[in-house]
């Protein structure tokens, strides 16, 4: 079901064309500083790819990726890219990059069974990006320490938009909260993952959460992680299992957290068989990907996604990415927003 949230108040800081100016700013600078912080090359990335290869990604294991028969390869089945946390680390070996370097590209997806809202949209937009790693950098101070880089590039481009439109008051803090879901959840047991999320983010304004995909103490998962590309069952932080996180921000305008990030230390051949057999999907090993993988032909990573839209929304102070970007959107949706004051676009 769709879901709107309603800011008391709301007022648009910026008009139209401000806010697309704006966009195009903060999408130039933000990847500028980002692949200079990272040494990240930019390449280019597909929108779709062929079924049952095991390239697309999973993300919880019950999205439906769109798909649609290609004529000339006898109506084998594509399907459009859910992100490409798999197709990256091919490229690096197909690149033969070096370690200390990477890539990333502009990623264009398909969310057909996305709950829409102020935060959600058939249509992804994100920064890609996956880097080549020495096996000694398999730990969590890397990284925490590659984390607090891409850090710096948002602190840096909240300024430049500053810069742009004084009325944009930077509120991001200089130094970024690390916490790990085990130690989050004993911080507010009483609450739901999401709650605990807008918790430590209202108290801190920005917060990397590691241990994405693993089992809590309760038994259960902070959220949910594809078990074939972060690592989320190493030890790491507190001697506490994962080496992957999300990256969170305290939007003012909406009053609660919102993902900015979802990254990580990618599996290698002990920590794939590891999670595939926690999740029964041993199966997977005959594909493609995991192959390559398993074979030693493709290099240890670190990688993950931003979100491009998110960012923008989050900067220019908006109250529904939709202000951001143009697609599809209930039509009561649509009639409440206007008269909210939020333009959908």
């Amino acid at each position: 079901m769709s879901y709107l949230i309603k800011p008391k108040n709301y007022n648009p800081l910026l008009d139209l064309k401000q806010t697309e100016l704006g966009i195009k700013q903060i999408k130039e600078f933000f990847q500028l500083n980002l692949s200079s912080e990272l040494r990240l090359r930019r390449v280019t990335a597909p929108l779709f790819v062929l079924k049952g290869m095991g390239i697309n990604d999973d993300l919880n294991g019950i999205e439906r990726p769109v798909s649609f028969p290609i004529k000339d390869l006898g109506d084998a089945q594509a399907e459009v890219v859910h992100s490409l946390a798999k197709w990256k680390r091919l490229t690096l070996a197909d690149y033969h990059i070096e370690p200390g370097y990477g890539i990333y590209t502009d990623m264009n997806a398909i969310r057909s069974d996305e709950e829409l809202g102020n935060l959600h949209s058939l249509y992804v937009d994100q920064w890609d990006w996956e880097r080549v790693i020495t096996n000694e950098d398999r730990n969590v101070n890397f990284l925490k320490e590659i984390v607090n880089r891409i850090y710096a590039a948002m602190i840096r481009t909240e300024y430049m938009v500053y810069e742009m439109y004084p009325q944009i008051k930077p509120c991001l803090p200089q130094k970024l909260h690390f916490i790990h879901s085990e130690e989050l959840r004993q911080l507010y047991p009483d609450l739901e993952p999401k709650c605990r999320e807008h918790a430590i983010c209202q108290k801190y304004g920005a917060v990397f959460i590691i241990g994405i995909g693993c089992k809590l103490s309760d038994g259960k998962k902070h959220d949910g992680r594809a078990p074939d590309y972060d690592d989320y069952t190493t030890k790491g932080l507190n001697d506490l299992p994962g080496l992957n996180g999300d990256l969170l921000l305290w939007d003012n305008v909406l009053q609660r957290s919102i993902e900015l990030s979802s990254m990580g230390i990618r599996v290698d051949k002990e920590a794939l068989q590891r999670q595939l057999k926690e999740e029964k999907e041993e199966k997977r090993l005959e594909l493609y990907f995991h192959k390559r993988l398993m074979n030693d032909t493709l290099p240890l990573s670190i990688g993950g996604g931003i979100g491009q839209s998110r960012l923008c929304m989050f900067y220019l102070r908006k109250a529904h990415i939709g202000e951001i970007q143009a697609s599809i959107w209930p039509e009561d949706m649509r009639k409440e927003c206007e008269e909210l004051e939020i333009h959908l676009i």
